[in-house]
């Protein structure tokens, strides 16, 4: 019945039998009539109130179904969000995308392949988005910051805190060169449900979506369900037949989705459907500058020089502290500083043999 509402702002018009006739619980009812009646004293106008109030405080811009910004690809999915929480650029909700997700444990292999991946399609003109997720989310959204671009992040609760902990430095990279958003309120903590019910969001902005590395009872397999069902492509990637996180891209590609080990093998499955965006011009092999983008936030802007150094002498697979004391020319003792130091940041972690880089 609402769907016959071409504004459903005029909802708070309506008298009491049409808005019964629409199908309303009758606690919405009385929210509206208390609206129209502008009675304070509703707990329902308090609660919007105070999220208002809260959006006002953090900067949280409010994106409706009649907001020029909301993006016509997810008007269409099921159960769609009737409002989008957002910080950032919302203007970039209308470029085509991709959705990049993958395993929370991803391998050093996985996490190079999504921040590679990312790169280059970003480079293509495709715009990036994902979970913010700990593993291949975390390296997608990095991979196209890094690349001087800009990615979109997907959250499962209120964009007034960052989620999770370890990914805080990467969500206000994402927020100053990007976007974040969520369908959540500030205030809203981050709960087990909220995760499936943000995917349908990532795979509803996306024209495709690839899967990096997933088990095969990963979220990441509902998520390219989801995706089917609402008329995307999902692209995989393979891996070793003897490693765990390989298993639910193999199961996918042998469902249907596309096998892809480069960028173009993507680009050619969208084929004409797909095009750059106006204004986009991509970048030629070896040209350090984005086109047509916001400047990202460096992962090290907010770093002095010693952690810098420490940082940039890591890669994505696990180094000794033997080794980083040798590449840096540091102490012991400092060098340890400075890794709990970016551990804090969410920049670094500690893994089997060393540490890496996550960010």
């Amino acid at each position: 019945m609402l769907a016959t509402i071409p504004n459903l702002t005029d909802l708070l018009t309506r008298n009491p039998a049409t808005l019964k006739a629409h199908g309303l619980h009758g606690e919405t009812v009385a929210a509206i009539l208390a609206w129209q009646q502008q009675d304070e004293a509703n707990a329902v106008i308090q609660a919007v109130r105070q999220i208002l109030l809260n959006c006002e405080r953090h900067e949280i811009e409010l994106v409706s179904w009649q907001h020029p910004h909301y993006p016509e690809a997810l008007r269409h999915i099921h159960d769609a969000p009737l409002v989008l929480y957002a910080r950032g650029d919302s203007g970039l909700l209308s470029r085509e995308q991709i959705g990049v997700i993958g395993s929370r444990n991803a391998t050093p292999a996985g996490l190079d392949h999504a921040r590679r991946f990312a790169a280059e399609l970003s480079k293509r003109g495709l715009l990036i988005t994902s979970g913010l997720a700990l593993g291949v989310d975390g390296a997608a959204h990095a991979g196209a910051l890094d690349a001087g671009y800009a990615t979109i992040a997907v959250i499962g609760c209120g964009l007034d805190r960052i989620y999770p902990n370890q990914h805080r430095r990467l969500g206000e990279r994402v927020i100053g060169g990007g976007l974040m958003i969520s369908e959540y309120p500030p205030g809203t903590p981050a709960r087990a449900a909220h995760f499936p019910q943000r995917n349908r969001i990532i795979s509803g902005l996306s024209r495709g979506i690839l899967v990096v590395e997933a088990g095969l009872k990963s979220g990441s397999l509902i998520t390219a369900r989801m995706a089917l069902e609402q008329g995307r492509e999902v692209f995989a990637i393979p891996g070793s037949i003897h490693s765990p996180v390989a298993r639910g891209c193999h199961d996918l590609i042998k469902q249907g989705a596309r096998l892809v080990d480069q960028v173009d093998d993507i680009l050619e499955e969208l084929g004409a459907s797909w095009s750059l965006p106006a204004g986009f011009t991509a970048q030629e092999p070896g040209d350090t500058e984005p086109k047509a983008e916001r400047p990202a936030v460096r992962a090290t802007d907010a770093l002095d020089s010693r952690e810098i150094a420490v940082f940039e002498a890591l890669g994505y697979d696990p180094q000794s502290t033997d080794a980083l004391c040798s590449a840096t020319g540091l102490p012991a003792d400092q060098l340890v500083q400075s890794l709990l130091l970016l551990e804090l940041e969410g920049l670094v972690s500690s893994a089997p043999g060393g540490f890496q880089k996550i960010a």
